[in-house]
């Protein structure tokens, strides 16, 4: 008998399902503190959990029997992913099933935000009935901007055409020709401010994403824009939103999302009148939870069971003995594709992939599917995973190719991956060493770098003092370098050198700026691995 604890509130159909299996024990213990749950958790094959529950990396090791960790939702930030991995435990959460229900969000606070709906029962309910003072805006006829074209983007563009709304949307992760029956028009972000009457953002909180409205571009916005944001807090700078508020450049706001949730009581937004705001609500419907729970509750079982993998965001579905083999190789396959899209911002149409030596041993189709993950993280965010990542590199229309290869330019057994980006073609090559991933080529450089943690990537002209000015620099602002690895093209005044430095903490954005003054710096990169 195989035991699964529910440590966070489930829904009645997913628990339902858990219990129709004879051969599980299924434990209910909500609320646990962390040690009461580190005391049981070595007895369970299985726990699902929702946001609550923080699955920690001294909790995962105290779980000796745990197999799969379902997670009954989107965002996997509340498990320690690297810990589960290195125990073979698979993390999986549920990506649809909350499509509908925050689409439907989004567009009803883009209603509210234009009729002015939550003031004015709120005026009401204090016994008053001043209707000019709510006088609103009609959705039709007015440009929609979306930012970001993945499922949810697409039933909002849905709902916006059936209320005779022009839709222009930003995704540059999106092939056209994929998405072609949407009556959209694809815009890059100057246009798309210029334009809309109406913008929703539908896309993960990452480095590109973070403050993509601020100061700067909210100046750049069609006077009088409405915004809604049922993301990720972080996107917009609330700051910089109370005061294009306040100066009239923007006519409302509606969100369901803040950097800090609770937002704080000082949080300036929540002054304004033309502000209004919701706890989070984008899955909190009972169609959404009943989804989430069911969908969570089959794949748990079908893991326990040794059937289909589903939705996994760690591990590809593999049997233990090529989970053995390929490990160490899906580790760095997954770190190639996060150092590509970190280094190389933009869209990409076709990815080519070589495999050399001891992979080829296995079939080779986990790493690429590990490659895409990487690629795409920063676009999708947590639903991408190990399982649909092909799907949705297909669904943007990107192309990917496979092959086998002894050219192993002096490495027996490597992952060599090429990137086509319009007119321009990036390449990544990595290897094991002892089995740890290495990063032995980055486009034209030779190199050797340790694909772990925060990485400096500075690209000059191959002349004295550059080394030795950034050492400068990140030992007066308290940067310490773990590793350092050098690379050169050229020759005489056209050589080129790559210096890939890893240290023991982020490199601040004003350490890059003081790098990027040296007059032989090409080029300045930190990326996170």
């Amino acid at each position: 008998m195989m035991k699964v604890l529910v440590s966070d509130s489930l829904g009645q159909g997913g628990m339902d399902i858990l219990r129709k299996e004879k051969n599980l024990q299924v434990d209910e213990r909500v609320g646990l503190k962390p040690d009461e749950l580190k005391k049981i958790i070595g007895d369970y094959d299985a726990i699902l959990i929702r946001s609550a529950t923080k699955l920690t990396a001294d909790l995962i090791e105290a779980g000796k029997k745990l197999r799969v960790i379902g997670r009954a939702g989107v965002g996997v930030d509340n498990v320690d992913l690297d810990a589960a991995t290195k125990r073979g435990i698979i993390v999986m959460n549920t990506p649809e099933g909350n499509t509908i229900s925050t689409a439907e969000l989004s567009f009803s606070m883009m209603m509210a935000v234009a009729r002015n709906i939550p003031q004015a029962d709120a005026h009401v309910k204090k016994g008053e009935w001043k209707r000019n003072k709510f006088q609103g805006t009609e959705l039709n006829g007015k440009t929609l901007g979306i930012v970001g074209f993945g499922r949810i983007g697409r039933e909002v563009a849905k709902r916006a055409a059936a209320f005779n709304m022009k839709v222009m949307v930003f995704d540059p992760f999106i092939s056209k020709e994929a998405v072609k029956q949407y009556p959209v028009e694809f815009v890059d972000v100057p246009a798309l401010l210029k334009n809309s009457d109406f913008l929703t953002f539908h896309t993960p909180l990452t480095k590109e994403t973070k403050g993509l409205l601020n100061h700067e571009t909210f100046k750049l916005c069609k006077k009088g824009i409405r915004i809604v944001n049922c993301a990720r807090g972080g996107i917009v700078d609330e700051a910089a939103l109370a005061e294009a508020i306040q100066n009239g450049q923007v006519a409302g706001a509606a969100f369901d999302v803040f950097v800090t949730e609770p937002p704080a009581a000082d949080n300036p937004l929540l002054k304004l009148p033309q502000f209004i705001c919701t706890p989070h609500l984008g899955a909190v419907t009972q169609e959404a939870q009943e989804n989430v729970a069911v969908d969570v509750a089959k794949q748990v079982i079908d893991v326990l069971n040794d059937r289909a993998i589903r939705n996994a965001v760690n591990l590809p579905n593999l049997d233990p003995d090529t989970l053995k083999g390929l490990k160490h190789w899906l580790v760095l396959a997954e770190k190639i594709g996060m150092l590509y899209s970190q280094l190389f911002s933009g869209s990409f149409k076709k990815v080519e992939i070589r495999y050399g030596g001891d992979p080829t041993r296995f079939n080779v189709k986990p790493l690429t599917m590990a490659v895409l993950k990487g690629l795409l993280k920063p676009i999708c965010g947590d639903s991408v995973n190990f399982i649909n990542a092909l799907a949705m590199a297909k669904e943007r229309g990107i192309s990917i190719t496979e092959s086998r290869s002894d050219e192993n330019e002096g490495f027996t057994s490597f992952i060599d991956v090429e990137v086509v980006q319009g007119k321009e073609m990036h390449r990544i090559m990595g290897t094991l060493f002892s089995n740890e991933p290495r990063i032995v080529r980055l486009n034209e450089f030779m190199i050797d770098v340790v694909p772990l943690g925060w990485v400096l990537f500075v690209k000059n002209d191959d002349l004295p003092g550059v080394v030795g000015t950034i050492g400068t620099v990140l030992a007066k602002n308290g940067v310490n370098i773990a590793e350092m690895s050098l690379g050169r093209v050229g020759k005489g005044k056209r050589a080129y050198a790559m210096t890939a430095i890893n240290t023991d903490s982020e490199v601040p954005a004003k350490v890059v700026g003081l790098i990027k003054k040296n007059k032989l710096v090409i080029d300045v990169k930190v990326v996170k691995l």
